[in-house]
């Protein structure tokens, strides 16, 4: 493996990382205060991208992209929270909560996949890069579009890093993750923010379906793959801290990058579970994860 070879499977894996962080940080979001799944996370990735693709293509002020994805992400936050009230608050109390909310987020999933489907077709579209030409780095020549998503993908991650630490709805949203009782008996709207929770996420699932777009094709049932690879990632880094799935991510990405390169594209993924299974029988709450010892 030459210098050149081995430079451009690092700078693969870190945009692959970065676009894996972002989408698994909205899952890991809805799993940690809510403590359910949400099977509709890949739909929404999207259905995010198809928004700012509609929006960007009928703009005529010269702000396609800009404007796309401003719309993009405000209305997948209203979507978000919709989805919420219209899917998970009805049985919020269930004692089976988790089981349900499966069954209602896949027939959430089903019904906007085939919405994005009715809508604007089964046709590939693809959205325009954020950034044009290429770049020279380490040696090799890659797309200044890549290097604009990581560059992004980092910066939105470090201000919900910002916001969940340092804003007080951030610190509440922390409160009700760790304790919901608790945050209750403190006067937190647990519902509210429950719902800001949900709408968070499909905003940053829309923001991963734009940078996706942005660099291949779409199709209505283009978050299958990220939301799997969203659910290794965060099984894999563990929920017990905001840093674990996005180092969980890059360390995926980089994983990835070297298997295609060594084992095709076909085995890749064969070989990324194999890897989780062994971490998670060494470590089952995930590779950052801290044990809770059951009482």
């Amino acid at each position: 493996m030459t210098l050149e070879t081995l430079n451009l499977i690092l700078l693969g894996g870190i945009v692959l990382g970065a676009l894996y962080a972002l989408m698994a940080t909205g899952l890991a979001l809805v799993w940690t205060t809510l403590g359910i799944f949400n099977f509709a996370h890949g739909t929404f990735i999207a259905l995010g991208a198809y928004i700012a693709w509609q929006i960007a293509s009928t703009e005529a002020s010269g702000a396609g992209l800009l404007a796309g994805a401003t719309v993009s992400i405000i209305g997948m936050f209203v979507i978000g929270m919709l989805i919420y009230y219209l899917l998970i608050k009805p049985f919020e109390r269930s004692p089976d909560i988790v089981v349900k909310s499966v069954i209602t987020t896949l027939a959430g999933a089903t019904i906007l996949e085939n919405v994005i489907n009715l809508v604007w077709g089964p046709r590939n579209k693809q959205l325009s890069p954020l950034l044009g030409g290429d770049m020279s780095l380490l040696g090799i020549t890659i797309s200044r579009n890549e290097m604009a998503v990581v560059a992004l993908a980092l910066v939105i991650l470090a201000a919900l890093g910002v916001f969940l630490q340092r804003a007080p709805l951030g610190r509440a949203m922390r409160a009700v993750a760790q304790n919901r009782e608790a945050a209750q008996l403190m006067g937190i709207d647990v519902e509210r923010l429950y719902a800001i929770a949900f709408g968070l996420s499909a905003a940053l699932a829309a923001l991963a379906g734009i940078l996706i777009g942005s660099t291949r094709f779409m199709n209505p049932s283009m978050g299958s793959d990220p939301l799997m690879k969203a659910l290794i990632v965060v099984i894999f880094g563990g929920i017990a801290r905001f840093t674990g799935p996005i180092y969980a991510a890059f360390i995926v990405g980089l994983l990835e990058a070297v298997m295609t390169y060594l084992v095709g594209l076909y085995w890749s993924p064969t070989v990324l579970f194999a890897i989780m299974i062994v971490v998670l029988v060494a470590k089952p709450e995930g590779l950052f994860g801290r044990y809770r010892k059951s009482v």
